[in-house]
């Protein structure tokens, strides 16, 4: 496999990008899913080579995905859900991510066996919150090595919401109640763990977590 943190930003590709150039954004605006008005964006920059390292690359010790944290509401023997750790604008944002360190080139076959239930059964459980539509499911993997997608859930009748628009609109729409954000959380914790798995008492470090009935 290519190293593409060393490889040199050279390519035919490459060569027809207009650098330093700022480019016209009305793309964005025009857009028909669009959540804006108006857009500026900033030059292109020259590409970075090599790239700095992705979180855990260097240091797995330092890897925020290998280990249960205070925002981790369900787990089972595979993967684990993390949530609540920061303001939710959106009814439900939350990663999901392997509990062994491994990128998706060299993830086992039966972590990967498993994602595909798992995505099924974590759309079903956000989608039991009262008011969700949908669920999105996206993965980007720059900042970190550690293999790890997201799971967001779009309001019932929120058509600006719709594709790659709602992460924008979580940033800026106002924050749930800390008790609401925190019943969105046990809903889609007890739902997971209704077909397996442990629930998390989320934002209670060093607390056990709680066997579900279907364990």
């Amino acid at each position: 496999m290519t190293d593409y943190r060393a490889a040199e930003a050279d390519s035919p590709y490459h060569r027809t990008l207009p650098i330093g150039e700022r480019l016209d954004a009305r793309p964005l605006v025009d857009y028909a899913l669009s959540c804006f008005e108006e857009v500026t964006l900033t030059p292109l920059e020259p590409m970075l080579v090599p790239e700095e390292p992705r979180a855990g690359e260097v240091d797995r010790a330092a890897c925020s995905h290998c280990r249960p944290t205070p925002h981790t509401i369900w787990a089972d023997d595979l993967w684990h859900v993390n949530a609540g750790w920061t303001r939710m604008g959106i009814p439900f944002v939350g990663g999901f991510a392997p509990n062994a360190h491994c990128r998706l080139d060299d993830a086992e076959p039966e972590v990967l066996a498993a994602l595909g239930p798992l995505m099924q059964r974590l759309g079903r459980a956000v989608g039991s919150i009262p008011g969700v539509a949908r669920t999105h499911f996206a993965r980007w993997g720059d900042g970190s090595e550690h293999f790890h997608l997201w799971a967001l859930a779009r309001p019932a009748g929120m058509m600006q919401g719709r594709g790659a628009m709602l992460a924008f609109w979580d940033d800026v729409l106002p924050p749930m109640p800390d008790e609401l954000q925190e019943e969105h959380l046990r809903i889609v914790a007890e739902a997971l763990a209704a077909g397996g798995g442990r629930v998390f008492p989320h934002g209670r470090p060093g607390q056990a977590p709680e066997a579900s009935a279907g364990q």
